[in-house]
């Protein structure tokens, strides 16, 4: 009796795989053929669910189930003003209004490391240097915790840090194409050699 219990638990697994690769398939379908249907909501509220568990994101979906929210209730309200703030990078903003809405911000896994992660990719497309007082309003944190941050990314990120300027410390970002444009691969301008030798012929 044991036996056939444990014969059937990969039998079981891989037909609740089965069920949530169709499930993912079937919203996708869903939203591409019927995106405006109130029908769909739970599938996509669920989905929103999947995603959040397994760590991926789908844009069509989320948009879709946003349009569906017509009438919109507060906690609705308030994610569109934290992802307007998100958006146009006013940062501290965002952590005040995030504060004053936990109930949201601690319903997804992993969410503040997400934003974290995020400002400091936003501030490193902008800037070379950052000041240590800019950094700490972008990822919320100060003090000794901003200490051992820097200190991992200074390790693992290939940051630095430049002291003795009047504001305090600077920061230094790791170069990139954004923000040291002379990075930047300007193909438009280069011209193959092949190209040039075929030229000259018909100019002699």
């Amino acid at each position: 009796m044991g036996r056939e219990r444990d014969a059937q638990k990969p039998q079981q697994q891989q037909q609740q795989q089965q069920q949530q690769q169709q499930v993912s398939f079937t919203v996708e379908q869903l939203v591409a053929v019927n995106p405006y249907n109130p029908d769909i909501l739970p599938d996509l509220e669920n989905y929103v669910n999947e995603q959040v568990s397994s760590q991926t994101y789908s844009l069509d979906a989320n948009l879709c189930l946003l349009r569906l929210y017509q009438q919109m209730e507060e906690q609705f309200k308030t994610l569109i003003v934290l992802s307007h703030y998100l958006e146009t990078g006013r940062f501290c903003q965002f952590w005040d209004e995030a504060a004053k809405s936990r109930h949201i911000v601690e319903a997804v896994p992993g969410f503040e490391l997400a934003i974290q992660s995020y400002a400091i990719h936003l501030l490193s497309l902008t800037y070379q240097k950052v000041p240590r007082s800019v950094l700490a309003e972008a990822i919320n944190i100060e003090g000794l915790s901003l200490d051992k941050f820097l200190e991992q990314q200074i390790t693992n990120c290939g940051w630095s840090v430049e002291k003795g300027h009047v504001k305090g410390q600077l920061i230094v970002l790791p170069s990139n194409e954004f923000n040291h444009p002379e990075l930047k691969k300007n193909t438009a301008d280069s011209i193959p050699l092949e190209h040039i030798t075929r030229i000259f012929p018909i100019l002699g």
